[in-house]
Order: C-alpha cells, then sequence, then structure tokens
C-alpha cells in the first residue's frame, strides 16, 4: 500500500509576501526522527522545482516535532501579483503531504495511535 507524509504528519502553509511557508508537524516522536533524516531543504526544492522556488530553507521545531520550511520567491509574486490560482501558498502543506514516502520500516511507531497499519 501506498504511503504519504500525509500518514505521519500534518501541515499548514501561508504567504509571506512573494514568499511562502510550510510547516510539517509529525504525529509522533518516530515520525519527527523521520521527518529530520528525510525531508529535507533539498528534498522539497526538487519537489517544488515546477513551480521555480529560488531558494528552499529549513527551520526545526522539535518542542512541536515540527520542520518549517521557507520557499523563496514560489508565489509569482504574491497574493496580489500573482497570476496563479493559489496566490497565497494555502495549498502547499497539502501538495507536500501528498508525498510518497515508501514503507518506512518503522512505519507503525510513526502512524497516528488510532491507525492501524496496513
Amino acid at each position: 500500500m501506498k504511503r504519504t507524509l500525509s500518514d505521519i504528519a500534518h501541515g499548514r502553509s501561508g504567504d509571506k509576501g512573494n514568499h511562502a511557508n510550510i510547516a510539517i508537524i509529525a504525529y509522533t516522536e518516530a515520525g519527527y526522527d523521520w521527518l529530520r533524516k528525510n525531508l529535507t531543504a533539498e528534498v522539497v526544492a526538487e519537489y517544488f522545482e515546477p513551480m521555480q522556488p529560488s531558494a528552499v530553507e529549513r527551520f526545526e521545531a522539535a518542542n512541536v516535532w515540527g520542520l518549517n520550511f521557507m520557499l523563496y520567491d514560489i508565489l509569482a509574486g504574491g497574493a496580489s501579483r500573482s497570476l496563479r490560482i493559489d496566490t497565497q501558498g494555502k495549498t502547499l502543506a497539502l501538495t507536500l503531504l501528498q508525498w510518497d514516502i515508501g514503507r518506512p520500516r518503522n512505519l507503525k511507531a510513526m502512524l497516528r495511535k488510532e491507525e492501524k497499519p496496513t
């Protein structure tokens, strides 16, 4: 069964002028450990390469098991200037949460407690 980032984390995103930030928060500590090792700024930059961010920077928020990414110049001018459908970057987190994570070895420890692995 295909597993996506949304199986082990949730997220939010929004605009900062012409830039956007994406926060990805793991459901468990094991999930956060996996995120820290696998969800790098380079991976996020490659994932969003079709939208041409000029740079991607990652910040860690260990106290909430989260990572925050700044995607620079991704909004094609920002809310009042962009011709993109999502001028405020609100859907970027949802897009990233569809990333195929494969089948991590310790998947059961990364899932929300109410979910049963398949």
